[in-house]
Formats: structure tokens, C-alpha cells, sequence
């Protein structure tokens, strides 16, 4: 071997040549520079959720008072007088407003007087939370000796899993928005799913490679990139004033996110009909099946894993999707549960986003714990996705 093919020579560090030491040097460098990238995106995943959390985490607590409830006939009729005069400012509104409803469904507690932990005001709740600001310099002395006398303490605030949107922050809560969330979704599905399989097995398996079939395709492509906001002007146009769906309503949301989804479940689908190995469909045609028989009972079954996993990565994009949603009204003040499909609903990114303009404090806990739960719902729907493919995934 001459001396040129030796400094030329894979891993050679004794005389190489400058060229191939300036390559090490540049691949050295390139793999830094990943690592670099690595580590940015890894430490602002790092610092995102440590300020999410960090905000959030106290949302998911409440302060409640400990104070004594009159039942009388006469304090039900003008609830604020059935909380003592000096504890007035540390009792919410909301919980006043609800004294002849729990009146009435328990009747045993008309005319006695009761020792109970009620739900506090959002001030006072957020002074114990660190905003010292938020209450008046009487106010927050009286506070600090109820809590030295054991008559404040922290609760898990159900509130926020068991009522909908309220004008009163320590009322709001994301059930209204869960809810349309799961209306919405359940629209998606049921109209992507199954428009998005059929189109793309006819176009793998049965339509003619033509210009007209590949302008098609192009434009499935094309959709699949087109801004999310776009879609929610189409679903305005046709579905609330060319069909007369009500705005507002999860039916409305739920097929203008169809739309947005359909792309995403053609493509991932079509990809998933081409992993079939060609032998498979070549042995059922052997056998004398005919073309749909050879995609119903042998290709759909072996790509049903990755269908299955292209629409379950589609509905969590939809899942997070606001922009389609505010054109067709879904960021309406939504404060009850919707109960059918036609119904006026929210979700929860609008919920988030309506939370986030608000001008009270209390509320920007609140949107960070929405956020978090979002987020887990999200995180849910991708692991399953990685689970369904795993579990089912066939390699030939």
C-alpha cells in the first residue's frame, strides 16, 4: 500500500491527510451542534412546564372559611344575611347564591344554624396564595387571625372539574369545556374517519394513476399544510350559512375540525396501504378474491395499526385547535354543560384563551391549570398512538 492510500485510510490519526482531518473536525462540530440543539429544546421543554406547573398547581387548590350558616326562612330569602356581617367579605358570592338550592334539596336544614367550611372569595384566596395586594389592609389582618385561629384552610378545588365558566373566579371551572371538548371530538371522528379510509383506499387501491387522480393528491397534500384558520373560514361558509348548522354548537366545531383532520388521516392512511406488502394482495388475487375482497379481508386488517395511528395523532392536533373554533362562535361565554350535540358548547383551548384575557388574577392560575390539563389529555392521545403501533405494528 503507498504512502497516499495509508493517510487516506478510515480512522488513520498518524499523518493523515489535512483534507480528511478538516472532515473529522467538521463532523465533530455537526455532531455538537446536534447535541446543542438537543439540549435547547430538551432545557425549554424543561423550563415550559416548570412555569406551567409552577403557576398552575395552586388552581387545583381552594381556600375555604370556616363560618356559621343560618337557614333560617328569613336568611334564605336574602342570602348574604345568612353568613355573620363580619364575615361577609371572606364568603363568596357564589356559594350565597347556591343557599336556597341546597335549602331546598335538603329540607332538614331549614331554620338550624350550621359550622361549615365554605368556599372563600378569589381575594382572600389569592392573598394566602402570596398576592398581598389583593386584599384591603383590614380585610388582610382579619385574615391572617382567622388563619392563626384555624378557620382558613386549602381544599382540592372540585369547583374546577364540576362547574363550567363563571364571571366569578373562584367559580369557573373547565366541566363545560371537557364536556364540548368530547362532543367536538366525537363529531371529528365519526366524520373524518371514515371519509378520510375510504378516500385514501380508493385512491391506493382501485382509482387509475392519471392527471386527474395526481392533481388530487397533490391537493390532499397541499390541505394537509394550509392554515389552521382557513378551515374555520370554510366551516362558516358552508356548514352555519350554506347548511344553517347552529353556530356555536359541537356539530359546528366538530365537522370543521373534520375537515382540518381529513388530510391527515388520507395521508397517514395511504402510507399505512403502502407498508401492505404487495405478495400479500398478489396471494388473495391467486386465490380467486376479487380486488375488494383482497383490501376488505387482507390489506385493511394488516394496516389498520398505522390508520389507526395517523387518526389518533390527527384528533390530538384537532384536540389543540382554536383559530377554526373562534370563527364559528365556540369562544362564546359557555357557562352549562352542553347535553346534545346542537347545543351551545366551548372547549377547552377556547376556554383557555378566553381565561387568559381576563383582567382578574385569579384567573391566570386558573388558565395554567387548564393548560396542564390539556396537556395531559394531549400527552394521553399520543402514548396511545405510540401504543397502538407498537402493540400491532407487523415488520415483514
Amino acid at each position: 500500500m503507498n504512502e497516499q492510500a495509508i493517510d487516506s485510510a478510515p480512522g488513520a490519526s498518524f499523518g493523515a491527510s489535512p483534507r480528511l482531518r478538516q472532515r473529522y473536525r467538521r463532523e465533530r462540530r455537526f455532531h455538537a451542534y446536534c447535541i446543542g440543539a438537543l439540549g435547547l429544546a430538551v432545557a425549554f421543554l424543561i423550563v415550559f412546564f416548570a412555569d406551567m406547573i409552577h403557576i398552575g398547581y395552586s388552581a387545583f387548590v381552594q381556600t375555604e372559611v370556616k363560618v356559621p350558616v343560618d337557614y333560617s326562612e328569613q336568611a334564605l330569602q336574602v342570602p348574604p344575611r345568612a353568613v355573620p356581617d363580619d364575615m361577609r367579605p371572606f364568603v363568596s358570592r357564589g356559594f350565597l347564591r347556591q343557599l336556597p338550592r341546597v335549602a331546598k334539596a335538603n329540607p332538614e336544614l331549614v331554620g338550624t344554624k350550621q359550622e361549615q367550611w365554605v368556599l372563600a372569595t378569589a381575594d382572600v384566596d389569592q392573598y394566602r396564595k402570596g398576592q398581598k395586594s389583593a386584599l384591603e389592609e383590614d380585610v388582610a389582618a382579619r385574615a391572617d387571625r382567622l388563619q392563626e385561629q384555624g378557620r382558613l384552610r386549602y381544599a382540592f378545588n372540585t369547583w374546577l372539574f364540576t362547574h363550567g365558566d363563571s364571571k366569578i373566579p373562584e367559580l369557573a371551572g373547565l366541566k363545560s369545556a371537557i364536556i364540548g371538548s368530547l362532543y367536538v371530538l366525537t363529531i371529528t371522528l365519526a366524520f373524518a374517519f371514515p371519509v378520510g379510509v375510504m378516500t385514501a383506499v380508493y385512491l391506493e387501491e382501485f382509482a387509475p394513476d392519471n392527471r386527474f387522480t395526481q392533481a388530487i393528491e397533490i391537493n390532499i397534500n397541499n390541505l394537509a399544510a394550509v392554515p389552521s384558520i382557513l378551515f374555520g373560514l370554510l366551516g362558516l361558509a358552508i356548514f352555519i350559512n350554506f347548511f344553517g348548522v347552529p353556530r356555536s354548537s359541537a356539530i359546528a366545531g366538530g365537522l370543521t375540525l373534520g375537515l382540518m383532520t381529513l388530510p391527515v388521516i388520507i395521508i397517514s392512511t395511504r402510507a399505512a396501504l403502502r407498508a401492505v406488502p404487495y405478495a400479500i394482495r398478489e396471494g388473495a388475487l391467486a386465490m380467486g378474491a376479487t380486488r375488494w375482497q383482497t383490501v376488505r379481508d387482507h390489506v385493511l386488517p394488516v394496516s389498520l395499526p398505522g390508520i389507526l395511528t395517523g387518526t389518533i395523532i390527527g384528533l390530538a392536533q384537532a384536540m389543540g385547535e382554536t383559530a377554526p373554533l373562534l370563527l364559528v362562535g365556540m369562544i362564546a361565554y359557555i357557562p352549562d354543560a352542553p347535553t346534545s350535540f346542537v347545543d351551545a358548547a366551548t372547549v377547552l383551548p377556547a376556554q383557555i384563551y378566553t381565561w387568559a384575557g381576563m383582567p382578574e388574577r385569579a384567573y391566570v392560575g386558573r388558565t395554567a391549570a387548564a393548560i396542564l390539563v390539556l396537556l395531559a389529555i394531549l400527552i394521553a392521545l399520543n402514548a396511545t398512538a405510540v401504543f397502538v403501533r407498537r402493540k400491532f405494528e407487523r415488520r415483514w
